[in-house]
């Protein structure tokens, strides 16, 4: 049996072509149905992120060691992937990697567990795994097959080993995005972010991102603030919050200010937005409670002098380039140790499905035998029948079956002897009852 995956990712294809090979939930279901009837596969589970495309593969009529067959199944799964897609294979074929059984699990494992990721031990990616693997399950429940036990037990034994990561490394304790770096810092500066008054100036991809942080952090007060009032709106429609959010104009940004316990300024101003005076003003308002202004606009919204201000927090993009420098340093060190995590767990869930495969090996084994028998007796029934001596008959059916029942296992030894295979030879002489024996 063969476990396959086939992928593209952010480190192997350009946006471009990542875009051309990514499943919609339609172009998913065909995929899923294509695969079935072509018997590609007995079970799959389509990954499909803004940075990746994978296709994961359980095939349980293949077999690793045959070379031409394992070739031929490896050629229809790239034809297949290009032809779903509507792409030259030689357009993909450069981009495209290929990895299988222990190699195939070893990937998984990194995978959701954020080391092959953009950003190195980013959590969202375990999610979108868990999602793919669910999708599959509901799609067999609906066409009334099982998925593959292997493959089930693959990605539950990859969640486990991604949680295992996150628990005993450091993977994702550091924030190593500029948008995350600032939300950190808020947290580190007030016990809690809940109940305070939180402005946002601007309204673009690193606010965006920005918000989505803070919000998932339960912040129930939120201000943006941007040049454009339409822009803030359509903003706030997609993140979808339970609470209201304030918008405000650049021309209203004192007022935003004066409410202001954390400020995050991201926009694309040429000049400065927020000079001093306008914080002492916001100061003055708030009776000089503490304030945290993180500026990561380049060039900067945020006057230099507001440092010199009581109470008051200034950091720069600068400042928080450092932070996340500093940070991922420390990912990489976790990385070490989740890598090692990995290649037990890798190791451990291979040994399982090499046993595995031979796991109907006894059943086949007794029926086998069990044939045998019946047809030795009916043959020795209709030799009774017609009067044959009873004592040969009996004779050569017990002979018969002697030698029948111990061919398999005589040549399973010798194989065993060829090869070396000290241990098997021992379990197969205490399996005897040999006391003794030549094998030391």
């Amino acid at each position: 049996m063969t476990i396959l995956v086939l992928g593209i990712n952010h480190k192997t294809a350009s946006v471009a072509l990542r875009e051309k090979v990514a499943f919609s939930p339609e172009k998913r279901v065909l995929a899923l149905q294509q695969i079935q009837q072509s018997e590609l596969a007995q079970s799959e589970v389509i990954l499909s992120t803004c940075n990746r495309t994978e296709i994961y593969l359980h095939n349980k009529n293949i077999s690793p060691e045959a070379d031409l067959e394992n070739k031929k199944w490896l050629e229809q799964c790239v034809d297949w992937f290009a032809g779903i897609h509507q792409l030259d294979k030689n357009d993909i074929k450069d981009s495209l990697y290929i990895k299988q059984n222990q190699a195939a699990v070893n990937h998984l494992m990194r995978v959701s567990s954020g080391l092959d990721s953009l950003i190195l031990g980013e959590p969202q990616i375990l999610g979108q795994v868990k999602q793919a693997y669910q999708y599959t399950e509901e799609y067999f429940q609906q066409q009334h097959l099982p998925v593959s036990s292997e493959l089930s037990r693959l990605f539950q034994k990859n969640f486990s080993v991604a949680k295992r990561v996150r628990t005993e490394t450091n993977i994702g304790n550091s924030a190593v995005s500029v948008a995350y770096a600032a939300c950190s810092l808020a947290r580190q500066i007030f016990e809690g972010l809940r109940d305070l008054n939180i402005l946002l100036v601007g309204a673009g991809e690193t606010i965006e991102l920005v918000a989505r942080h803070l919000l998932r952090h339960g912040v129930k007060k939120l201000i943006i603030s941007n040049r454009t009032l339409v822009r803030a709106e359509l903003l706030i429609e997609k993140l979808e919050s339970s609470n209201p959010i304030q918008v405000l104009s650049l021309e209203q940004l004192q007022e935003g200010l004066n409410q202001a316990d954390i400020v995050i300024s991201s926009t694309g101003s040429p000049t400065v937005l927020i000079t001093q005076e306008m914080v002492k003003l916001a100061q003055k308002a708030r009776c000089d409670k503490p304030m945290l202004i993180v500026d990561i606009a380049v060039p900067r919204d945020v006057a230099e002098s507001v440092n010199e201000l009581d109470s008051v927090y200034h950091y720069t993009v600068d400042d928080l380039h450092n932070i996340i420098q500093q940070n991922m340093s420390e990912r990489e060190k976790a990385s070490k140790e989740a890598e090692n995590i990995i290649d037990q767990e890798a190791n451990d869930f291979f040994e399982w499905m090499k046993v595995h495969q031979f796991s109907n090996l006894i059943r086949t084994y007794r029926e086998t035998a069990e044939q045998t028998r019946q047809e030795l007796l009916e043959k020795a029934i209709q030799a009774l029948q017609q009067h044959e001596d009873p004592e040969k008959v009996l004779q050569e059916l017990s002979y018969k079956l002697m030698n029948k029942l111990i061919h398999s296992p005589t040549q399973a030894m010798q194989t065993m002897m060829k090869l070396g295979s000290i241990q098997g030879l021992r379990s197969f002489s205490s399996a005897l009852g040999v006391e003794k024996t030549d094998i030391k």
